[in-house]
């Protein structure tokens, strides 16, 4: 059976399944966010957003941990449950709150402490220094993901002080360098291989219309592309300036990123990029993108809608495989000819494909003997896909139309980027990727300047997990 078929049955599986369920309904009513508990939500937001938790010197992921960890004892969990252990310079947070029934696998709430660096002249604002100004928060983990870390963690602080008691145990596992090498990632998945279901507050998520709050619709991602980084270097013995040859290292690096650039993978697609492209259309307000992602849904090899789709950047991504080069080096004196030229391209796999496979077709474009390419990924793995629990994707929708109404439209999504997720599915636990946050399409900021989010989304997200983390432990 092919991947694509097999991911056809598991989707028209789990979606059939999911219709036949009923409204999953509470032992007791669900609780209805109070401002008290959105205030707390926002102040754990602010207080982590306010900690600089950067690889490198002075990273002070630790002290985040602390943080969570401290709000979770004060929230009634015994300080054995919540245990954060120092990795290197940075550090990881697991805190369990046992189930009822012993013999069920837990559920495992997912996130990351650490950011991307920001530097606080290149801003409006401090990074470090949480700013609200008109119904939004500013700074560096505002979307990415601090904010959404926080409303999880209180949800779960929450839902205890209502008296919830579920009877399957819940972890709540935050690693400590998704942003770079991923080896807590890795550690945690390896220790909590034996969960049940991982949600992870780091991907997926909604959008507003344009210029409102109003909400659209909503995606979850139940896959996600691979992660690779490859070198490319050109050597040579170099001389003097005054003295240029034709074989220049950094000319002859220069000619292969051109090819690289220009070079396109073919496109594919899977039933989660398919049901993408085809629910997704409808939110399109330039008709001829709206008729090109039905399109490329429909063929994705018809060039036109390929084209189309392609060169909007929020949809490239899921067209295939891309590879785009990220960094440049040559040269070592003013007056001499360069000795040594590197560049890295970093690619984002479509699944279905090894990174071995991808470097020998980038060889391939770039056809020049005389540059190395050579694979220098760090902390990244080729996960399976997610198989579509029929559990998971009634709780989902049931949790996000309570907290956002009935009209929101759901799309299951196939990540362009890599999270925490990956290493759990590559020990056959299913992962999704589900966000309530929702973002304006001009406000998504993450590694990016002058990070962003609403405020309005802090009640529907408690919502959101109200009902999502009972109807997956009870």
């Amino acid at each position: 059976m092919t991947s694509c078929t097999a991911l056809r049955r598991l989707t028209t599986s789990a979606f059939a399944l999911a219709a036949m369920i009923p409204a999953l309904a509470h032992s007791a009513p669900v609780p209805v966010p109070t401002s008290a508990e959105a205030a707390q939500a926002l102040d754990l937001a602010q207080r982590e957003i306010a900690i600089r938790s950067v690889r490198g010197e002075a990273n002070r992921t630790a002290d985040v941990a602390a943080l969570i960890r401290d709000r979770l004892i004060a929230g009634g969990w015994a300080p054995g449950d919540v245990v954060v252990t120092k990795r290197g310079e940075t550090a990881t947070l697991v805190a369990k709150w046992a189930g009822s029934d012993p013999r069920l696998k837990p559920l495992v709430l997912s996130g990351h402490m650490d950011v991307v660096e920001a530097k606080r002249g290149d801003w409006v604002r401090d990074p470090f220094g949480p700013v609200i100004e008109d119904g939004v928060l500013y700074g560096r983990g505002a979307t990415d993901m601090k904010f959404d870390g926080a409303l999880m963690v209180s949800a779960v602080i929450d839902l205890r002080a209502h008296g919830y008691k579920p009877r399957r145990g819940i972890v709540i596992a935050f690693s400590g360098d998704e942003e770079t090498v991923m080896a807590t990632s890795a550690a945690l998945a390896n220790e909590l291989k034996d969960a049940d279901m991982v949600i992870n507050a780091d991907g997926g998520g909604g959008t507003f219309a344009d210029g409102t709050d109003k909400p659209l619709f909503w995606l979850w991602d139940g896959n996600e592309k691979a992660y690779a980084d490859y070198r490319l270097e050109v050597t040579n013995p170099g001389g003097h300036s005054s003295e240029p040859r034709h074989d220049n290292a950094i000319v002859q690096l220069a000619q292969a990123l051109v090819e690289v650039g220009a070079y396109q993978f073919p496109p594919e697609q899977n039933e989660l990029t398919k049901a993408w492209f085809e629910r997704a259309a409808q939110f399109q307000a330039d008709p001829a993108k709206a008729a090109a992602m039905r399109a490329f849904a429909a063929n994705p090899n018809d060039a036109a809608p390929l084209a189309l789709v392609r060169a909007d950047p929020d949809l490239v991504g899921k067209t295939g495989t891309t590879c785009v080069a990220t960094m440049l080096s040559g040269g070592h004196a003013e007056n001499a000819l360069p000795q040594r030229a590197r560049a890295n391209i970093n690619c984002r796999i479509f699944p279905g494909h090894s990174r071995e496979a991808i470097m020998a077709e980038l060889k391939g474009a770039i056809a020049s003997d005389v540059v190395k390419i050579t694979d220098v990924t760090d902390g990244s793995i080729t996960p399976p896909v997610t198989p579509l629990r029929a559990d998971y994707v009634a709780a989902a929708d049931k949790a996000i139309h309570a907290a956002w109404g009935r009209d929101i439209a759901i799309l299951p999504n196939q990540a362009s980027g890599g999270s925490d997720s990956m290493f759990y599915r590559a020990n056959g636990v299913p992962a999704y990727n589900a966000s309530p946050v929702f973002t304006r399409r001009d406000e998504r900021m993450s590694h990016g300047l002058n990070e962003r989010v609403r405020l309005v989304n802090i009640k529907p997200a408690l919502t959101f997990y109200f009902n999502l983390i009972p109807d997956l432990t009870k």
